[in-house]
């Protein structure tokens, strides 16, 4: 167990969160995820994490595993092309994990959704949450256009396009 990050997360609340997150942000998150789906054939939906639950955290759970699980309780996973992105922020570990379903983990590296994360923490760690997020979206939005361009009558809205505060 690691001491710092037990200390990080019992101090963490969903009210700095929220700060860090107006309205107004999460508007901007919105309206960027619907704008960048009209692009391409995938489904993106963005989650912000305040902490992890204490056993988590005590058993050293990693950001991605739980941000897989978060995939899950979404149901990004449930899409009919499987073709499901999520963007996954968690607060008290100043981290950003982006979990893709199949049909578009086979076709986009790794190293492109790390070096998407890397642009938002990088955002972030300069105070900048909403151009952080608005720019993940546009960058998650560019690869799946790439690999899954827009059809041409696209089929409905699977996800909310609404950020989900956990």
């Amino acid at each position: 167990m690691n001491v710092r990050r037990l200390l990080r997360h019992l101090v963490a609340t969903q009210w700095a969160t929220r700060r860090l997150f107006p309205a107004a942000t999460l508007d901007a998150i919105e309206a960027s995820i619907t704008r960048a789906e009209k692009t391409h054939g995938g489904e993106i939906r963005f989650a912000i994490e305040s902490y992890l639950p204490l056993p988590e955290v005590w058993n050293d759970v990693a950001p991605r595993v739980h941000a897989q699980a978060v995939f899950a309780h979404l149901g990004v996973w449930d899409t009919e092309h499987n073709n499901g992105v999520l963007i996954y922020l968690q607060q008290a570990d100043r981290n950003v994990e982006i979990i893709a379903d199949r049909g578009i983990a086979a076709r986009v590296s790794a190293a492109e959704w790390e070096a998407v994360c890397r642009l938002m923490e990088e955002h972030f760690r300069a105070g900048r949450f909403r151009e952080g997020s608005v720019a993940g979206v546009e960058a998650v939005g560019s690869l799946l256009a790439r690999h899954f361009p827009a059809q041409s009558a696209r089929a409905v809205n699977e996800l909310p396009d609404r950020p989900a505060l956990l």
